[in-house]
């Protein structure tokens, strides 16, 4: 097979990467801070749903998850999904997988605002949504930015996963081609990209801590 029609394969399968990551990011950051929330709740049940959540999220492997959110409605409840239901499927496994990750990281860094901030806010005459807004919430930003570029880099690769489903995302494209071609090319080609991917991600995540820098802990 020539390169350049590698190389085509290859791309097309990176296209449904990058869905799979950004879809993973616009769901899964903000229901963290759902999950977050509903975790320091003083609501009790409310605060032991979530930990109940987060702790079967985490404690269970991803590929295990996406496969029972795949294959669970026929097993359960009889319903035949269709061949659309793959990726869905695997979005929302995505989205509720790294949503029980970025709510421990958001949790973290609110809880390691020093409390004195709060009522030296209240003294000044601040509401409690302009405290969390304009003093919590940029140093939260700040605290959380390594560890949340951490995860978001595994990402990149968890999106690998995807392939349990029948997805033809870079790494089961690139699978296909090394069975196909008898060869270790494609996979060292994946390979690259994934790395390229991931530096990306590393550029903006150093940008954007830098943008940052005026917060001193």
């Amino acid at each position: 097979m020539e390169f350049g029609v590698m190389m085509g394969i290859l791309l097309d399968g990176l296209q449904l990467t990058v869905l799979i990551f950004f879809v993973t990011l616009l769901g899964a950051l903000p229901l963290g801070v759902v999950v977050a929330l509903a975790r320091m709740s003083r609501f009790k049940p409310l605060s032991l749903v979530a930990q109940f959540y987060i702790s079967i999220l985490r404690g269970t492997p991803l590929m295990l998850q996406l496969m029972a959110i795949m294959f669970g409605p026929y097993y359960l409840f009889g319903l035949e999904m269709g061949t659309d239901w793959k990726f869905g499927a695997c979005a929302i496994g995505f989205i509720l997988n790294y949503a029980a990750y970025f709510a421990e990281i958001y949790r973290s860094g609110i809880q390691s605002i020093p409390r004195g901030q709060y009522e030296a806010a209240s003294v000044l005459g601040y509401t409690k949504a302009q405290t969390f807004m304009k003093i919590v919430l940029p140093q939260v930003i700040k605290r959380i930015l390594p560890a949340m570029g951490n995860e978001i880099i595994t990402l990149v690769k968890d999106t690998s996963l995807a392939f349990v489903l029948g997805i033809m995302e870079m790494f089961n494209a690139a699978k296909a081609l090394a069975a196909r071609e008898v060869s270790m090319v494609p996979y060292a080609i994946a390979a690259l990209i994934y790395w390229l991917f991931c530096l990306l991600i590393e550029f903006v995540m150093n940008k954007i801590e830098k943008r940052l820098d005026y917060y001193h802990d």
